[in-house]
């Protein structure tokens, strides 16, 4: 058995319009790169990190917390060290710290042999995922362990859905340079919503299910609307109103915040639409102030990839 793996972590989209907390997909082509070794010291070590400021305490990284946790549970008769090589800006609403998390624990499943199912692995990560935003929650780590779009039916004990991906789906984001701390954009949503706008949420979120599990893309276009979340969160992302009427002119099925933000995701039917999005969205934002990054990727069915 090899003592030593390289993987892909990628960046995942949470939310998915009409599904706070319990929907995500995955996204093939934004990621981190992770390697994992055993040691024969035990214990978990972080020995390198490249690309952003973060921690080198194992119980202070959102990787090494998620590592402890499945560590401490499996009792292994060696130790692991974590390298890793940061893409994901933190804070920038598309995954980075479950990226992290996600990926430590499926390493070092990797090199156990795979003792632990996906679901297991997902638990495990919630406890990195908790560290970051104060909650534990799978919306993101569902579909970077799973791949493709993901739906957690429940949290404690923990289920998770696999749903279809239609093939000709495309995802655009837009990161504008800035940073919303998911446990910030969670403070100011409303305790209590209007009995009206639950019906309407919930009855998107069973379109879209049903949508994905029928290619039906029309109904994807009617079913990516958040009554909810959105009018709130939106507040903190500067033009969100002007990207999302470009991208939706544009051809785009459906716009909205990508986890608590501040990237904004466009789902489109078909790589040429999906990358005539992606230049109405820069149009917007070029004419203003913050720096920003787009990007166009398929649906990653796969989700965490060895390299």
């Amino acid at each position: 058995m090899e003592n030593e793996i390289k993987i892909f972590s990628p960046a995942t989209v949470a939310n998915v319009a009409c599904g706070f907390d319990v929907l995500g997909f995955c996204l093939d082509t934004i990621g981190d790169e992770m390697v994992i070794r055993k040691t024969e010291e035990k214990g978990i070590r972080i020995t390198k990190i490249e690309g952003y400021d973060l921690p080198f305490e194992a119980e202070k990284n959102v990787a090494g917390v998620s590592a402890l946790a499945m560590y401490k549970d499996l009792k292994p008769d060696c130790g692991f060290e974590i390298e890793i090589y940061k893409k994901i800006k933190p804070g920038s609403g598309i995954g980075s710290s479950s990226a992290s998390a996600a990926g430590s624990v499926f390493g070092m499943n990797a090199l156990l042999g795979y003792p632990l199912d996906k679901t297991k692995l997902t638990y495990f990560a919630m406890k990195g995922e908790a560290l970051a935003s104060q909650c534990e929650h799978a919306d993101n780590l569902a579909p970077a362990i799973f791949g493709g779009f993901t739906l957690v039916k429940s949290a404690n004990p923990l289920q998770i859905l696999e749903l279809p991906t239609p093939s000709d789906l495309y995802a655009t984001l837009i990161h504008p340079q800035i940073e919303i701390k998911t446990s910030e954009s969670r403070a100011i949503l409303p305790k209590e919503i209007p009995l009206s706008n639950a019906i309407a949420q919930w009855a998107n979120v069973g379109s879209l299910v049903h949508a994905l599990h029928t290619s039906d893309y029309d109904l994807i276009k009617d079913a990516l609307n958040d009554v909810v979340i959105e009018p709130y969160r939106k507040q903190l992302i500067p033009h969100f109103d002007a990207v999302k009427n470009a991208a939706l002119k544009a051809g785009a099925l459906g716009c909205a915040i990508s986890g608590s933000g501040p990237s904004i995701f466009m789902l489109s039917k078909g790589k040429a639409v999906a990358e005539a999005v992606e230049e109405a969205i820069k149009n917007v934002y070029s004419e203003t102030a913050i720096a920003f990054e787009t990007y166009v990727s398929k649906i990653n069915t796969e989700g965490i990839q060895v390299l």
